[in-house]
């Protein structure tokens, strides 16, 4: 096994080993530093586990307890709103794999649910996700926008650890950009400093968008400080 995956509970680290086999370039350099709870800016091309990079730990953070089910710890945006079948992909398909190895071998393992929040959900799986929070909810910035407006949202989001910013490329350079960032900022007085991660296919210069993503973190009063965010960047070609 890699000794990439050595960070990793056993159980993940078996399935993916088996499922996987060795991890690309860009899940070795990240993840120790996702496990430093650093802030990262991630460019990688299409293939190399971008997604699977940046969940991989938060899985591995239920599974050990350090995170607790029941409430939304997870928070993934995208600008593209067609998220369902990447997320069936690379994330509920490895969720329910785990469960499953974990039943055969009389394992415990956390019940961790993702779902999808955007304009085409319906209102009563809306009223659902406030009753019943997922640990990990996806959207885009238009829709984490409209749930800071209300108190029900901002209920889901009170508790949030992880952000999640994927196809950042895609937004930077426009007003989504802005209206996406504003948003992630008015997350930080409900639910504390977080974490973020960022991802993107292709992004130059790498350095100007992880300022962007950063943001500043207020001190007190009128001061405010820049956040670190590190630049992983990898070439490497998927291989088929």
């Amino acid at each position: 096994m890699h000794e990439a995956l050595n960070i990793f509970d056993p159980q993940i680290a078996d399935w993916f080993a088996n499922t996987y086999g060795e991890p690309t370039d860009i899940q070795q350099q990240a993840w120790p530093k996702i496990a430093e709870k650093e802030n990262l800016l991630i460019t990688a091309p299409t293939g190399s586990g971008k997604t699977l990079t940046a969940f991989l730990w938060a899985i591995n953070q239920f599974a050990t307890k350090k995170l607790e089910t029941g409430a939304t710890r997870i928070l993934y945006v995208s600008p593209l709103k067609a998220l369902n079948n990447d997320i069936e992909r690379n994330l509920n398909t490895p969720l329910a794999a785990l469960q499953a190895n974990a039943q055969s071998k009389e394992q415990w393992f956390p019940k961790i649910r993702a779902q999808t929040r955007s304009g085409d959900t319906e209102q009563a799986e809306r009223r659902r996700m406030i009753q019943h929070p997922p640990e990990i909810l996806i959207t885009t910035p238009e829709s984490l926008n409209i749930l800071l407006t209300s108190k029900s949202g901002q209920s889901l989001l009170r508790h949030i650890e992880t952000v999640i910013l994927d196809e950042v490329h895609g937004v930077v350079a426009d007003k989504r950009g802005v209206y996406l960032m504003s948003a992630i900022e008015r997350l930080v007085p409900l639910a504390g400093e977080f974490q973020r991660i960022s991802l993107s296919a292709t992004v130059n210069p790498m350095e100007a968008v992880s300022k962007f993503v950063a943001g500043y973190k207020r001190l007190d009063g009128h001061n405010y400080e820049a956040r670190q965010v590190r630049c992983l960047r990898s070439d490497a070609k998927k291989k088929y």
